[in-house]
């Protein structure tokens, strides 16, 4: 009996596009990503908070703003939560068009775990709303 052929994986990306035609990819430029990008952030920064989120945020050096998140154990304890949580966290801020070039950690509070998508949406929405007025008032 002959093996089945195995289709040929492609050598280039799969772009996920909306249906406006935008692409709709969390691009690596847009994370922090090592130690070094999240401390200048932890230490000298501004602060929005409510009761779901702490959102920490910096002026970066780029036009691009970048996102990164630190979702405890300790406050979210299932891994299907942590990952909802960075999940419409992510989503958010992709879709954010009018943030200026900042660097935003992200921390929810254990609120988050029993929170509604919708209303964790509206929640962040908010927080990017008061990041865009703090750094044009600046």
């Amino acid at each position: 009996m002959a093996a089945a052929q195995q289709p040929q994986e492609s050598k280039t990306p799969h772009k996920r596009v909306a249906t406006d035609g935008a692409d709709c990819r969390f691009e690596r430029a847009s994370r922090l990503l090592t130690p070094a990008q999240f401390s200048p952030v932890f230490k000298n920064n501004f602060r929005s908070a409510d009761k779901f989120w702490t959102v920490l945020f910096k002026k970066n050096e780029s036009d691009q703003p970048r996102l990164g998140m630190a979702v405890a154990k300790k406050k979210i304890k299932r891994a299907v939560d942590r990952n909802r949580v960075k999940r419409i966290t992510r989503e958010s801020f992709r879709t954010q068009t009018n943030l200026p070039g900042v660097d935003v950690v992200v921390l929810p509070s254990a609120n988050c775990q029993s929170a509604g998508n919708s209303e964790l949406r509206a929640s962040l929405d908010k927080h990017w709303a008061r990041i865009t007025l703090k750094c044009a008032a600046r």
